[in-house]
């Protein structure tokens, strides 16, 4: 397993049950939804998965935002506004070194999925496309997701 796995498979135990649940519910519908479709729709919906954000890249752009900010205010209104990259900075640290942060459970609740989430119902809905030999296009979504992830 990569470093990136075990980074991305650390946002997903970080994560409650029930919002890991509930991202999982949403890819299976979309395999459903498109996967079984014709291929136009299925080319659609992975154009649209390879603009989708995974949640480092939303920590990360956020902090920077945050940081810029805290950064310009501190030089331009007040000193005290150099606490919020520090604080920002620290949240940035922990999610690297743990895995969580607590900006973490706020973005799992909005839907933000891992870059591993998001590549796993992309190659699910490349299999039921015929991209890969061994899987029938009768296989369920719950069954093809199940194999892409093991």
């Amino acid at each position: 397993m990569s470093t990136s796995n075990k980074i991305e498979d650390r946002v997903r135990e970080s994560s409650s049950h029930e919002q890991n649940h509930q991202i999982d519910q949403t890819a299976l519908e979309n395999i459903g939804q498109y996967g079984y479709g014709n291929k136009g729709l299925v080319k659609y919906r992975i154009k649209e998965l390879d603009q989708e954000w995974g949640i480092e890249r939303v920590l990360e752009v956020n902090a920077s935002v945050l940081s810029l900010t805290g950064l310009i205010l501190g030089a331009t209104v007040h000193k005290r506004w150099f606490i919020l990259p520090g604080v920002v900075a620290t949240f940035l640290l922990q999610h690297g070194i743990q895995g969580w942060c607590p900006p973490l459970p706020v973005l799992r609740a909005l839907g933000c999925r891992s870059r591993k989430e998001i590549d796993e119902e992309r190659y699910s809905l490349k299999a039921l496309r015929g991209d890969f030999k061994g899987l029938s296009n009768d296989t369920t979504p719950t069954k093809v997701l199940e194999t892409i992830r093991y």
